[in-house]
């Protein structure tokens, strides 16, 4: 893209997969069918639109759209405007459902535009957000026959994501370790990274595991690349969203644009996005809970379940619909509309 074009800035500031980079991968190709946007920063693909960060002081000066979603990439916009290194609109969006402290209140007081991903998040956020939920590709996250894990005819229930507490993983292992007995056709699939501060806490899940006598099915899968997500979610019979804390919660929404039913605890958008005829919303931090939830979900035709929630996502959670809400956004701080 000639510098010229550049309208838009998407920084990504972390090395680690991520549900902010995720977005990042996502948004940015299809925003650029409408708008002069460039990714910059860490850990993206190729084929993005792309301008390195050395390079941003060195674009052509008028005025562009810094568009950040972690503390650091707010900072870095910051630094580049009040330096005089760069004209920008400074934007932040942030899915977490938590307040911020001072240093995080000081630099969104600095943005020229917040964005809030769910209604819970906009109220703990200074100023006047924007309301523009997230969405998902439902081109990317299709149905498509998969049988990524290998393991043949078994029927699976999948939790993706990093293993750690706030993820609740122990209580879908919990669930595990009480339902499969009596469901000899099924296997658990747990993937994600396991970084070495939670490496404690996942060996004490495969002890519980080997307690209950199913290491053979209740199976730890390392961390996919994002190009192999649509892959997992469809060699899956059901999805299930143990989490404690979340911002937004991409995860779910992905496994029902791949029409697979999912099970989730009610934080961050969750219940915004399962419903009754594409799954079951239960209170988090409750293993017995989630262990009835799926119980009842597996005695029910979870295929129909399925096509009911990519359905509802093709309808209300297409990622056109948050690429365009952003371009709309963006062209308002140019002054372009």
């Amino acid at each position: 893209m000639p510098n010229d074009d550049i309208d838009v800035i998407a920084p990504n500031l972390n090395r680690r997969l991520s549900g902010v980079t995720a977005t990042v991968i996502s948004l940015v190709p299809l925003q650029a069918r409408k708008v002069g946007i460039t990714a910059t920063g860490v850990a993206l693909p190729d084929g993005l639109p792309f301008t390195p960060l050395w390079k941003l002081p060195f674009l052509k000066r008028r005025l562009r759209v810094w568009h950040a979603r972690r503390n650091n990439e707010m900072l870095l916009g910051i630094l580049l405007r009040s330096l005089g290194l760069m004209r920008l609109k400074l934007v932040f969006t942030s899915s977490s459902p938590r307040k911020r402290g001072g240093l995080t209140n000081w630099m969104t007081s600095k943005m020229d535009a917040i964005v809030a991903t769910t209604p819970v998040n906009a109220t703990v956020m200074p100023g006047t957000p924007v309301l523009i939920p997230h969405g998902v590709n439902t081109e990317v996250f299709a149905p498509a026959p998969s049988d990524i894990f290998g393991t043949g005819d078994q029927k699976l229930i999948g939790c993706f994501g990093r293993v750690r507490h706030m993820k609740g993983a122990h209580h879908f292992v919990d669930a595990m370790c009480e339902l499969l007995p009596d469901h000899p056709d099924y296997t658990a699939i747990i993937m994600g990274r396991i970084t070495p501060d939670n490496a404690a806490y996942a060996e004490e899940l495969k002890q519980r595991i080997a307690t209950a006598d199913l290491t053979d099915r209740i199976l730890f899968k390392d961390e996919l690349p994002l190009t192999e997500m649509p892959r997992a979610y469809n060699a899956l019979s059901l999805y299930v969203a143990p989490s404690l804390l979340e911002g937004f919660g991409l995860t779910p929404l992905e496994a029902l644009s791949c029409a697979v039913p999912v099970v989730a605890t009610d934080v961050g958008a969750f219940r915004d996005f399962v419903s009754q005829d594409c799954g079951e919303i239960v209170p988090k931090d409750d293993g017995g809970a989630l262990a009835a939830s799926i119980r009842t979900m597996l005695a029910r035709d979870l295929p129909a379940m399925g096509t009911a929630g990519r359905t509802r996502v093709q309808a209300e959670f297409g990622l056109e619909r948050e690429a365009d809400a952003l371009v709309a956004l963006y062209r308002h701080l140019l002054g372009q509309t």
